[in-house]
């Protein structure tokens, strides 16, 4: 069964998982081969992304209420009862890190994988191990095209419907009206294709068809065909 990313794209959750394989390393270090010197850097990239984190949520809030306050000073109007802003106190001092945090544990999580007394059971406890992803029944995907030209281009939109963890490409044909039938300008890994195409010497209809792929092989449904006439 597939899983989604470990690492944590959100700040606030990104600290909070620095936070739980920091708290949790020391029970797992010698299985893992982890060093003092690489948990003890571990925590000081924890310990100073969380002040920075931290210290930008308290200016965050200072600036809206010094905005605030600006925008009475100048247009006018009752001043709350506590008066202008004070100046915010930021969060105690931490020693700083080199820039990099997320990068290093990138590299400290793939060594860690990498070694073989590493288990899934050890990931999750470590904050490591991506959350399952529910397996679709691939028989019964199928893209959903919208075509339209745009600047001498065809524009074909396309998605995964939600099940980008499940698949790998979408293939996309083409039927351009030259008698070749559905021919392949693509595999595309991001929705959103452009055809790039010369237009023909006079107006043709071009229809195109997707279907996902898995494994290097076709899984699901062909789309509905979507048609466009092409300009001369």
């Amino acid at each position: 069964m597939p899983k989604t990313n470990y690492l944590q794209s959100n700040d606030e959750s990104f600290a909070a998982q620095l936070q739980t394989f920091k708290t949790g390393i020391g029970a797992y270090a010698a299985t893992l081969g982890v060093t003092e010197a690489q948990t003890t850097a571990q925590a000081a990239d924890c310990n100073y992304f969380n002040c920075v984190l931290a210290s930008l949520g308290t200016m965050s809030a200072a600036a809206q209420q010094w905005t605030a306050w600006k925008d009475l000073v100048r247009g006018g109007g009752t001043p709350p009862a506590a008066g202008a802003p004070v100046a915010p106190t930021l969060p105690a001092a931490v020693t700083a890190v080199v820039p990099g945090i997320e990068a290093r544990f990138r590299t400290l999580v793939k060594q860690i994988k990498a070694g073989a007394n590493y288990n899934a059971a050890i990931g999750v406890a470590l904050g490591i191990e991506g959350a399952q992803v529910a397996v679709p029944d691939l028989a019964t995907l199928q893209p959903v095209l919208i075509a339209r030209i745009s600047g001498g281009r065809v524009e074909i939109g396309w998605g995964w419907q939600g099940n980008r963890a499940a698949l790998d490409l979408c293939e996309i044909q083409v039927d351009r009206g030259d008698g070749k039938g559905s021919v392949l300008p693509t595999y595309d890994t991001t929705p959103g294709y452009v055809d790039t195409a010369p237009f023909p010497a006079v107006p043709t209809k071009w229809t195109y068809r997707a279907i996902y792929r898995v494994d290097d092989a076709q899984v699901g449904q062909w789309s509905a065909p979507v048609s466009v006439t092409v300009p001369a």
